[in-house]
């Protein structure tokens, strides 16, 4: 079963993001390197949950308008 992902967690900087082990920074299990992946909060800011979801919807397209009839 996943975890759920945490939007806000509280110090993201403790955790390691890149798989569902969570790890702390200082002991990395998953073999993802010696580097940490970051949460999005840290990478985009507290409102990273609201980026893009505007470009997700997609737009309809403009109805075209009917000929004008000439009396």
């Amino acid at each position: 079963m996943v975890k759920k992902f945490p939007n806000h967690p509280k110090h993201p900087e403790r955790i390691c993001w890149g798989c569902d082990q969570y790890c702390p920074v200082d002991a990395l299990k998953c073999g993802n390197g010696s580097v940490a992946t970051l949460h999005p909060s840290e990478l985009f800011g507290d409102d990273w949950m609201t980026w893009g979801l505007d470009a997700r919807e997609p737009e309809a397209p403009a109805a075209p308008e009917p000929p004008e009839e000439k009396a």
